[in-house]
């Protein structure tokens, strides 16, 4: 969107736009935003972390520490925490084949109650074993997608 308006800017200073064609441009697409997000009442503002799923977690963990640089925060038997900034980055011991397990947004104002009624208005359902904090569900195309509020520092477990 920055790219727009300065687009928008620097046609004005070009002559390309009247003062007033400007000040419309501007207006349309803040009121585009904010429809926007009237319209699905979610706002993400944050990526708290992604988990993955693989066969041998110490091999991968080992990798993404040694790679990237990132700590290891928590561990478990089948579970490694790994920092990256104010996020993380979860590896989950699981089965024979790698891939994603879940992502998790951080949801200005999140409300539970309201998340719910925004997922059933779209014929979706959370997933058993969340709490009034975060909970997951699937997304149209089934990836496993965790909402909560943006500080929320805990981890649900699949």
């Amino acid at each position: 969107m920055q790219l727009l308006i300065e687009r928008m800017v620097r046609d004005f200073e070009c002559g390309r736009l009247t003062r007033r064609q400007l000040a419309a441009s501007l207006a349309a697409l803040v009121t585009g935003v904010q429809a926007a997000e009237k319209q699905s009442g979610l706002h993400a503002v944050s990526l708290n972390h992604v988990t993955v799923r693989v066969p041998d977690l110490k091999r991968t963990s080992q990798f993404y520490q040694e790679f990237f640089g990132m700590p290891l925060k928590q561990h478990s038997a089948t579970t490694h925490i790994l920092g990256v900034g104010n996020s993380f980055f979860g590896i989950e011991q699981k089965g024979d084949t790698a891939g994603l397990d879940h992502f998790d947004f951080g949801i200005e104002g999140f409300n539970a109650d309201h998340v719910t009624t925004k997922l059933k208005a779209r014929n979706l359902k959370p997933e058993p074993g969340g709490t009034k904090e975060s909970f997951k569900f699937r997304d149209p195309d089934g990836f496993l997608v965790q909402l909560n509020a943006p500080d929320y520092t805990g981890h649900v477990g699949s």
